[in-house]
């Protein structure tokens, strides 16, 4: 079984492809511009945010991504903007995925909260490690090692990429929408095989609320909808917190898996997240699920008054 995975991450490279090409987050509610690029610079806090994600841990050449962020929100006259960086390390069977992206959003205030529109403009570079392929111990009729279309060394491309968002946040609730690859950027790498990167839609929003009579307890339901337009996804997850420091939680992901969340903000500004995301198909008997560290850091620019007083950076 893991060989089959192993392989179909491998010759799925040969053709061009057509597909979600995003990495999955089980912790998306906590880091919002690895995807919306209207949450640049939301609240008051300058925010340094990076995830690691090993999925379908013991399968051969299983997806790998790391992301790092950084936001800040500044001030120009009366109106509010917000401005960041975001760099991806992806990689998934023998493709790899470097992008790196400038992130700008306008914030107005609307209601009880801020209204954000926001652009992502950067750089994507994907590649093939065609070297790795081994087809010599499967030749037949329907394999053939010499194949010319079957790239066999390393090929890469860079194409200029782009996305846009809007994002409304409250004391309480929050909901988002945006769109990635604008630009649809194609990756040509020789005449038999290259990647052609479509669109992905994000929906997400949450909302928090505290029990009536055990104000230190908070439960916050969120979700988040992906969807390329040919295939869709769902996350679902409640996460409860304690004290606004202590959290733990469950989600669901209807292409089928379940997520087993727990993090803690250590000290005041400075958030450790972790999850663990177990398959609820036959992957679950050849690997030991996905799993997903989170780290941030996020210190007040805006209101530089001193306080003692603890302050979570989960509420941007």
């Amino acid at each position: 079984m893991k060989r089959s995975i192993s392989l179909l991450f491998c010759l799925v490279a040969v053709i061009t492809a057509s597909a979600q090409f995003d990495p999955q987050m089980g912790q998306y509610m906590y880091l919002p511009t690895a995807y919306n690029p209207a949450a640049a610079g939301e609240g008051d806090l300058m925010k340094v945010a990076g995830m690691h994600r090993m999925q379908y841990v013991d399968i051969t050449n299983a997806p790998m991504s790391t992301w790092f962020s950084f936001s800040s929100p500044f001030v120009i006259g009366k109106t509010r903007h917000g401005a960041g960086v975001k760099f991806l390390n992806d990689r998934y069977g023998l493709f790899t995925n470097q992008a790196f992206y400038v992130q700008y959003a306008y914030r107005q205030k609307l209601g009880k909260g801020y209204l954000s529109v926001g652009v992502d403009l950067g750089f994507i570079n994907v590649g093939f490690r065609g070297d790795s392929v081994n087809l010599k111990d499967m030749e037949d009729e329907y394999h053939d090692a010499d194949d010319d279309a079957i790239p066999t060394g390393s090929k890469s491309g860079m194409r200029f990429d782009m996305g846009v968002g809007v994002y409304y946040v409250t004391p309480t609730w929050w909901v988002g929408g945006s769109y990635s690859h604008l630009t649809q950027p194609s990756v040509d790498w020789d005449d038999y095989s290259a990647v052609k990167l479509v669109g992905t839609m994000y929906i997400s929003g949450g909302y928090h609320f505290r029990l009536k009579n055990h104000r230190e307890w908070m439960l916050t339901p969120s979700a988040m909808v992906m969807s390329d337009f040919i295939s869709w996804d769902v996350n679902l997850t409640l996460m409860c917190d304690y004290k606004d420091r202590y959290r733990w939680g469950l989600g669901y992901r209807i292409a089928g898996s379940v997520n087993i969340l727990l993090g803690v903000d250590i000290i005041s500004g400075l958030q450790l997240g972790y999850s663990c995301e177990l398959p609820t198909n036959k992957l679950l008997l050849e690997s030991y699920g996905s799993h997903e560290i989170y780290l941030a850091y996020g210190f007040d620019i805006l209101k530089p008054k001193r306080t003692n007083k603890y302050k979570s950076i989960r509420y941007l």
